[in-house]
């Protein structure tokens, strides 16, 4: 089994209501499921959404969390993670060397007094931090691998690749593209049969050129880039991420449609899309 399921496709914040039902209005977290190996991709607010269904299933939990970065609303689930208050559970959390402050210190930090009641010391699973070296593979089990490369984003982002069985699933959000393609992402995207990038902004809204404030320099990218990479990079499925707090579902539609006319194989990331690699 190599199934991605998407818990929480937002950016920068939660946006419940009614005009965003359809795509959904939590943070970022991916769950992987690679043969017999669980992998958590962000802490998002629908982490408490992914940890509500693990609670459910039977036995242990047992995880492998790989963090893209640091930033709120990428953590910010993970204090409602109801598995990491059980204490058969168990979780390796996986992070790389070159972000501005490790994960520990940052999990630990939104957790303590005054900003939550209990510190993340108090959890009972059985918690153990390790840092992955860029560009490596880590290996999970059988015929699982995952590694990450560094991303274009303010204070530290990684991307992340998944090979299970010869399939690759790659994951880049919070990413910016600059003026020319990232070799990262592009080594990152190669050949993968999903590949879910981040399509934040309009081109428009990126440039400001509709009169709006230029997003340049906000580490996030375009739809048109997207699917420039997957044309270049021979990608089968593109997955449009990281959807921006404004956008309601009719504009998130939208880039979907103006997308397919770019790479036919594009979908829109939603809450409760399962891929089935």
């Amino acid at each position: 089994m190599f199934k991605v399921t998407f818990w929480g496709v937002r950016g920068s914040i939660p946006t419940p209501g009614p005009d965003t039902v359809v795509y959904g209005g939590n943070t970022s977290c991916l769950e992987v499921r690679a043969g017999d190996q669980l992998i958590i991709l962000d802490g998002g607010t629908g982490l408490r959404l992914l940890g509500n269904a693990l609670m459910k299933r039977p036995g242990p939990v047992v995880a492998s969390f790989f963090f893209s970065h640091v930033h709120w609303d990428h953590i910010q689930g993970f204090p409602f993670f109801t598995p990491a208050f059980i204490p058969e559970n168990r979780f390796a959390i996986y992070g790389g060397n070159s972000l501005a402050v490790t994960l520990g210190e940052t999990l630990a930090g939104q957790m303590n007094y005054p900003n939550f009641p209990i510190t993340l010391d108090d959890l009972a699973a059985q918690i153990e931090f390790k840092v992955f070296e860029d560009g490596r593979p880590v290996s999970l089990g059988p015929d699982v691998t995952i590694k990450g490369l560094p991303m274009a984003h303010p204070n530290g982002c990684y991307g992340y690749r998944v090979e299970y069985k010869g399939r690759a699933f790659a994951y880049c959000t919070d990413t910016e593209h600059g003026d020319a393609l990232d070799a990262n992402v592009r080594e990152l995207a190669r050949d993968a049969d999903v590949f879910v990038y981040d399509t934040q902004y309009f081109p428009d809204e990126y440039t400001g050129a509709e009169g709006g404030m230029s997003k340049r320099g906000w580490g996030h990218s375009t739809y048109e880039v997207g699917a420039q990479i997957a044309r270049e990079a021979g990608v089968k499925t593109l997955v449009l991420f990281h959807h921006d707090p404004t956008h309601d579902d009719q504009r998130i539609s939208e880039k979907e449609r103006l997308c397919q006319a770019l790479f036919a194989n594009t979908i829109a990331a939603k809450e409760g899309l399962v891929l089935d690699l």
